[in-house]
């Protein structure tokens, strides 16, 4: 058995295509398993660090914003848009899989459309609500659209086979124990709040967080989490110096960092989550069925976790702030409301369990196995 995936970009592209590589390794040892992308991606490091092998290709994606670096930046996309294609058809031909699955992002684009002309069979997956330009693309051509919400049929070429498959979650995850948790941490019987806005950090939520800490801090009635980013370490102590939050490492209730790397933990702790809606964030929430306020980037392609945070708004599973509408107040103002019932966040929680879709892996790997079938 041979699969070639193609992905890259963003870790919400790369993690799904490696997580079902994973199974497949553990399924199937033998199998032949390649992974292209770009060689100065993050997906070159991460792909190598789980073992598999590495296929590079020179591929940019395009920038909407036009300043003289981007125009540049979209210069150099289409020379090696020109190369792209031959360079595909060269790796495709040489490992010859049985099936080549994309995951999104400017990488899987050239690659999938060259393995459907070349008659090979083809995967994409979507991981968003509101697809992306790739995934819109590519339906056209791919034996099947694999969905992580229904939601996001709707804006496909109606002629596409697909099936929804959610997105792949991490086991620990969704095994993780509420009560472990909380006694590791001693949060005892006080709400946790998680928050967090990526790995770089979101001003906007760092602003927000900081009002939202000086309004609870000082009672230690609320345990609180908050991942600042790489651009907040330094930017939320001042902000909190200005809400007369002097030194915040006083209050043991607060428990600041730059990155959380140990999310199955936090996570399962936590009451009420405040995050941004990206696609992968939102399925675990789902998974550990976990009350969310969601404050979607309004910095992404054609604004999808806006559209992504909405499933779980109309699902009664989460509240959504625009983040041209945040301010720390209403922040403030939506905890209250939130935590003031305690037996409102359970139901909020319950309702987001009921759309998780906890066997996404075996899902997709079940999609990838059939047409393996058919190709043979």
């Amino acid at each position: 058995m041979r699969i070639l995936f193609a992905c890259g970009g963003t870790a919400g592209h790369i993690n799904p295509a490696l997580a079902v590589a994973q199974l497949i390794r553990q399924k199937h040892p033998e199998a032949a398993v390649l992974f292209v992308g770009n060689p100065t991606g993050m997906e070159a490091r991460l792909v190598r660090e789980e073992g598999f092998d590495f296929a590079p290709i020179q591929i940019k994606g395009f920038q909407r914003q036009l300043n003289w670096h981007n125009i540049q930046n979209n210069i150099r996309a289409i020379i090696y848009l020109t190369t792209a294609s031959a360079r595909a058809k060269k790796i495709i031909e040489d490992f010859n899989p049985d099936v080549v699955m994309g995951t999104g992002g400017y990488v899987s684009g050239p690659v999938v459309r060259e393995a459907a002309r070349l008659q090979y069979k083809t995967i994409t997956h979507e991981q968003n609500a509101f697809p992306g330009v790739t995934t819109k693309l590519l339906s056209r051509y791919v034996d099947k659209v694999l969905l992580a919400v229904p939601e996001a049929e709707q804006y496909l070429n109606p002629k596409c086979k697909y099936v929804v498959t959610g997105n792949p979650i991490r086991q620990d995850i969704i095994f993780a124990n509420r009560e472990n948790a909380r006694k590791k941490m001693g949060i005892g019987n006080r709400v946790c709040l998680l928050s967090f806005g990526g790995s770089n950090g979101a001003r906007a939520i760092n602003e927000s967080i900081a009002r939202l800490m000086a309004w609870h801090c000082k009672t230690g009635e609320i345990y609180h989490i908050h991942a600042t980013g790489r651009y907040g370490v330094d930017l939320l102590p001042d902000l909190l110096n200005k809400q007369g939050i002097q030194n915040y490492k006083q209050y043991p209730n607060l428990d600041i960092r730059e990155y959380i790397s140990d999310m199955p933990v936090c996570l399962a702790a936590a009451d009420l989550v405040i995050s941004r809606a990206g696609a992968l964030t939102l399925s675990e929430l789902q998974a550990a069925g976990k009350a969310s306020i969601l404050i979607p980037s309004p910095n992404v392609a054609s604004n999808h976790q806006y559209y992504n945070a909405m499933v779980l708004q109309n699902a009664d599973a989460a509240c959504v702030i625009e983040e041209k509408n945040l301010t720390g107040e209403r922040l403030v103002d939506t905890v209250k409301d939130m935590i003031a019932d305690r037996s409102r966040l359970t139901q909020l929680g319950r309702n987001a369990s009921k759309i998780a879709i906890l066997d996404s892996n075996e899902r997709i790997y079940n999609e990838i196995m059939s047409l393996i079938q058919k190709s043979k």
